[in-house]
């Protein structure tokens, strides 16, 4: 089919645009400068962020008032109480957790942000999760060295009872492993939210290829409408494919948010505890 002959160059033209940025009619590809793009959008979403915030607690009652307020506290409960205070206890779980769920708000906003069409997850470039990452490596460290001791904390990364010069390998290993984790928390969410946008963009790129022949029949005088419609029948399928996906990436926007929070809030109940 004609549709899908086009499908290769219309990829090509998609990722092209999720890894350059236009500026001023001059394309920058996205290792010859920063995604600016992604940047503007992270911001968008720290601000709708900070007027939901408001929005949600500018009226301090027992009982939330309205349905944001309503949803944002049942967020903010089930943060606390089934990530944070589970896994780190009360007493640590109350400490850490404005740190854990600035890091969940961050996280899922920019993810429902990239959603809108239009516009891109400032989760969705590299640069800003390796940024999310490393806070996290920066923060749960300091938090060891401040619960154990720093002496402590640094021996705590090999095993006790393990004889020289075994006890140095482990250490290394264990030290290594411990900085990979700025790695693999930013590949994870990046490579999630990156693949969910080229995806959509393939199905919707689909849709508009098999509905193209249509609308260009309707639009021009002469051109048989019954085959053109014909030809277009697939568009539907993939319309209701890319639908149900678009579903699945909300999902995926929660859940993307609740694995990195998960995972900060074990590495510092690691780090806060000799292990």
């Amino acid at each position: 089919m004609d549709a899908l002959t086009k499908l290769g160059e219309e990829v090509n033209v998609l990722l092209e645009s999720l890894n350059s940025v236009s500026i001023n009619g001059q394309t920058y590809a996205f290792n010859e400068f920063v995604a600016t793009t992604y940047i503007f959008w992270m911001f968008v979403a720290i601000l709708l962020l900070a007027i939901v915030m408001y929005i949600a607690v500018r009226r301090t009652a027992l009982v939330p008032k309205g349905r944001l307020a309503g949803i944002v506290e049942a967020l903010t409960e089930f943060v606390r109480n089934d990530i944070s205070i589970q896994l780190l206890g009360q007493k640590d779980g109350k400490k850490y957790f404005p740190f854990i769920g600035s890091i969940f708000a961050f996280i899922l906003i920019n993810n429902l942000v990239g959603l809108v069409p239009g516009a891109r997850p400032g989760t969705g470039t590299m640069g800003v999760t390796v940024a999310l990452s490393t806070t996290v490596f920066v923060a749960f460290n300091i938090i060891g060295a401040r619960s154990q001791g720093t002496w402590t904390y640094i021996k705590s990364f090999s095993p006790h009872g393990v004889p020289f010069p075994i006890n140095l390998v482990v250490w290394f290993i264990e030290v290594f492993s411990a900085t990979l984790r700025i790695f693999t928390l930013a590949v994870r969410l990046f490579a999630n939210m990156y693949a969910g946008h080229i995806i959509l963009g393939i199905f919707a790129t689909l849709t508009a290829l098999f509905a193209e022949p249509l609308i260009e029949a309707i639009t021009t005088s002469g051109h048989p409408i019954g085959v053109a419609a014909i030809g277009a029948l697939p568009s539907i399928g993939w319309l209701v494919l890319m639908t149900a996906l678009y579903m699945l990436e909300v999902l995926v926007a929660f859940v993307q948010a609740y694995v990195f929070t998960m995972l900060t809030t074990v590495y510092i109940g690691l780090a806060a505890h000799e292990h």
